[in-house]
């Protein structure tokens, strides 16, 4: 009993410490998945590889023609550039062709497919101050084709100069909120900068390929970028604040008029309509002589024709029958007690008459002064 008091009195105090250990391993994975603020990685030297490169490697791209101009200007500034890491780069005019390859003295992996980015941007139209940026550990790049994306050319240059925007607006408000240099030209969209901004990119521009406009993105990067600057924020999901746009089709499609209903799926063929011969066998005409078949076809003309020439009599008569005319109705007579009088009109109109415009208002005759009063007065 005593062994077993002891027992449990000892459990509890390792299981305690697993806790507080699990607790504090919980907190240092958490940590060790952030990273911390001003830290960089160390650039890859020739001390990390001092044996260099086994193989050579190489990459070539071909350039439009329009290219060549401005590619025979810089090029001595690529060269200088790819050769910082011991990287050949070769221009041949006549196939229109840029190549890149190691050498003996490379010693970075990764310095080739910097390389090969380069000269794909360099391609692209994009001028060669940003091109040179890629060779950088902590700038990426993403070539997007856009050209298979819509079929009809004139509506795919409608949503590729609406990615534009109004003098190149929507794309400089692309750049300044991915920090990425986008580039648009011909069936590509060329951007550079971090991963992050460029996987912002890509949504962006595929969506506004897909007929969504590219300012409800900018909109929803914006919040994004706001949110980021908050400590408190970074670990909680940003679903509440973000918008959330439904697509709303206006326009209903028109129904066609006659609508065309489409007949049950039969596995059978349709039967085969009779021929004459068969109509013939029904009615049994096909055993009748010639001259009785012609008899049988000159009375039904002659019934036809008879036909004809009823309905042809019936429309001449039309013209012949009068119109069925309407019954006149009664006046109906005037109540009694409605009745007029005729005396009171005829005293109205009489006072009508002497209220014109102008005259003087007509007094009754014994208002009316004699020649021997003046002013109504008898002269004393």
């Amino acid at each position: 009993m005593a062994s077993s008091t002891e027992a449990e009195s000892v459990n509890p105090a390792p299981s305690g410490k697993k806790a507080k250990w699990n607790k504090k391993q919980a907190v240092d994975e958490s940590e060790l998945l952030t990273v911390p603020e001003g830290w960089k990685e160390s650039p890859f030297t020739k001390e990390d590889n001092p044996k260099g490169l086994l193989e050579e490697s190489s990459f070539a791209t071909l350039f439009p023609k329009y290219r060549e101009a401005y590619l025979k200007e810089c090029w001595p500034l690529v060269q200088k550039a790819l050769g910082d890491s011991h990287i050949k780069a070769t221009l041949d005019l006549i196939e229109g062709s840029i190549t890149v390859s190691t050498t003996k003295k490379t010693f970075d992996p990764y310095a080739i497919i910097r390389a090969r980015d380069l000269i794909k941007l360099l391609a692209r139209s994009v001028p060669f101050e940003q091109a040179v940026r890629i060779l950088e550990d902590d700038v990426a790049c993403d070539i997007i084709k856009i050209g298979t994306l819509v079929r009809n050319r004139e509506r795919f240059v409608k949503r590729r100069q609406r990615l534009i925007g109004p003098k190149g607006s929507t794309l400089k408000a692309l750049e300044l909120l991915t920090n990425c240099y986008v580039m648009v030209q011909g069936n590509t969209v060329s951007a550079l900068g971090p991963y992050n901004g460029l996987k912002e990119v890509r949504k962006v521009v595929l969506d506004t390929l897909k007929n969504i406009h590219p300012i409800y993105n900018i909109k929803t990067l914006m919040i994004k970028r706001e949110l980021a600057k908050d400590p408190e924020l970074r670990v909680q999901s940003w679903e509440r604040f973000l918008p959330n746009f439904k697509h709303k089709n206006l326009n209903k499609r028109k129904e066609p008029k006659k609508k065309t209903v489409k007949k049950e799926y039969t596995p059978f063929p349709p039967q085969q309509p009779e021929s004459q011969v068969d109509k013939e066998l029904a009615t049994g005409e096909f055993f009748l002589r010639e001259s009785q078949k012609k008899r049988k076809k000159l009375e039904e003309i002659k019934v036809k024709q008879a036909e004809a020439l009823t309905k042809k009599q019936e429309e001449r008569n039309k013209a012949f029958i009068p119109p069925k005319e309407k019954p006149v109705k009664k006046a109906k007579q005037a109540p009694a007690e409605g009745k007029i009088d005729v005396e009171a009109i005829k005293e109205k109109v009489k006072k009508g008459k002497f209220k014109k415009l102008g005259a003087p208002p007509v007094r009754p005759a014994s208002e009316v002064p004699t020649a021997g009063t003046k002013n109504g007065k008898n002269k004393g």
